[in-house]
């Protein structure tokens, strides 16, 4: 196990009793995003338990459920399983930094693809754009802030420009749809109220 998967796995082991760290939610953010694409092959970088995925297998796309987390992929597959949805939903391993899937997407979403390691963002996102056939869309969200609660506010965000800059894709082939910042409430681990910015690309392929 490398150490890379070694920390992930740690992670989703982290919960007493086995529990999931997620609540099985579609992000709000993906939900509106992909409500009025016409459902084909998807593909879910850094997929966690799956909640996402199902999303989107129960609105019909066929999804590659990737993460590096032996773990995160089990509860992933179970997800689907409950969810009635696991014909639609294939997972793989992959550490993104050295691997990546092979086959051609009309949806990529990498959601919260922020890394306490070392992760080459730039390159994987833009491997994400490249795996999309033509007309498919690219969908990134990411933390642009840190919670009202938190201590950590010296953090420097990528704004949704220099996320569209980040990425690097040719104006020729692609076409961003959205670059925004939203704000959502959420609720702290000790029940604080709060405010979080949301960093939401979406980029379509047009050739």
């Amino acid at each position: 196990m490398t150490d890379v998967e070694a920390f992930w796995d740690e992670l989703y082991l982290s919960r007493a009793g086995g529990a999931n760290i997620w609540s099985g939610k579609v992000n709000a953010q993906l939900a509106a995003a992909v409500e009025e694409l016409k459902p084909g092959r998807a593909l879910d970088l850094g997929c966690g338990e799956g909640g996402d995925s199902v999303h989107l297998a129960r609105l019909g796309w066929r999804v590659t459920a990737v993460d590096v987390s032996p773990t995160a992929l089990s509860r992933a597959r179970e997800m689907a399983d409950s969810a009635g949805v696991s014909s639609l939903v294939t997972t793989e391993r992959h550490d993104l930094a050295s691997s990546f899937p092979s086959d051609s997407f009309d949806l990529v979403v990498a959601l919260f693809f922020q890394s306490p390691l070392d992760l080459p963002r730039e390159r994987v996102l833009h491997q994400a754009a490249d795996s999309l056939a033509p007309g498919g869309h690219l969908v990134v969200v990411e933390h642009g802030s840190a919670p009202t609660w938190s201590e950590h506010h010296d953090m420097e965000f990528a704004t949704p420009e220099d996320l569209v800059e980040l990425i690097d894709l040719d104006p020729a082939l692609f076409t961003p749809v959205t670059v925004e910042s939203r704000t959502r409430s959420m609720t702290g681990p000790d029940g604080q109220s709060g405010t979080l910015l949301d960093t939401v690309v979406v980029v379509r392929r047009d050739a």
